[in-house]
């Protein structure tokens, strides 16, 4: 029997945080055979400490969601294959992105932004991403989220010590007008338009992202005759690629990738 190719994978990272948030997927899909990359996004190739003594970062504060959605269909141009993409949050947004432009074999959005024309008035999303929009602030200086918004609105119902460590770990500053572009046209996806296989994830407790919104995004795929798919995790925060239990995501997704 020939034993199946896989395709390889494509992380995409999400806004405020470090691309080594992947570190542990990364050798996790390795060992069940898969390549991996998960590239740093266009002027965060550093540290996460040496980015936050950055802040201001006009560099940064220079990102759109345009230019960003490129750089990734450039880095999946650069595998030897068509290759899965999973991303989280906006990089869960940036994975229907390219779906649409027939790049990738399959995608997977971890609590994702909603492309545009699917939005929440829940008070926890309002408050989590207000901050990041920096209204009435200079879009010239990048945005880096505080402690007190991190427990918040990524480390909620974790230990003190799980979330200063996060925050060491992994929070970095952001492009103000990239977040902004998360509710413009760069945004906008044609849920009736054809593309690979789609897994959407949601967690229960995630106060940036909740789930209802990520249900709200998967159901506009309805129609569509691709293969569209919703799991909702118990317990899951905005953190879930470091949560104690990422694992069983990761299984998850595993497995679903073993399905199509």
């Amino acid at each position: 029997m020939n034993q199946k190719i896989l395709p390889p994978i494509l992380f995409i990272t999400g806004a405020f945080v470090h691309n080594s948030c992947w570190n542990e997927w990364r050798k996790y899909f390795e060992a069940n055979g898969y390549e991996t990359k998960a590239p740093s996004w266009p002027h965060k190739n550093a540290p996460a400490e040496v980015l936050r003594n950055r802040q201001p970062d006009e560099a940064i504060s220079s990102n759109r969601l345009d230019t960003i959605t490129k750089y990734f269909a450039d880095a999946s141009k650069e595998m030897n294959a068509q290759p899965v993409l999973i991303g989280h949050s906006i990089g869960g947004l940036i994975v229907q992105l390219l779906l649409q432009q027939g790049i990738g074999a399959a995608g997977v959005a971890i609590h994702p932004v909603a492309p545009q024309g699917v939005f929440t008035f829940k008070f926890s999303f309002l408050k989590s991403g207000w901050g990041a929009l920096g209204f009435f602030t200079s879009t010239k200086k990048s945005y880096l989220m505080s402690f007190t918004s991190w427990q918040y609105g990524f480390t909620n119902g974790m230990s003190p010590e799980e979330q200063k460590d996060g925050y060491y770990r992994y929070a970095i500053p952001e492009s103000k007008l990239m977040v902004r572009d998360t509710i413009g046209k760069s945004a906008r996806v044609n849920y009736k338009s054809k593309s690979a296989p789609l897994l959407i994830t949601a967690g229960s407790t995630d106060k940036t992202i909740p789930a209802s919104l990520n249900y709200s995004n998967y159901k506009k795929y309805r129609n569509n005759a691709s293969l569209t798919e919703y799991k909702e995790f118990p317990g899951r925060n905005h953190f879930v690629f470091a949560q104690p239990s990422w694992k069983e995501d990761a299984e998850y997704i595993l497995n679903w990738l073993a399905r199509l």
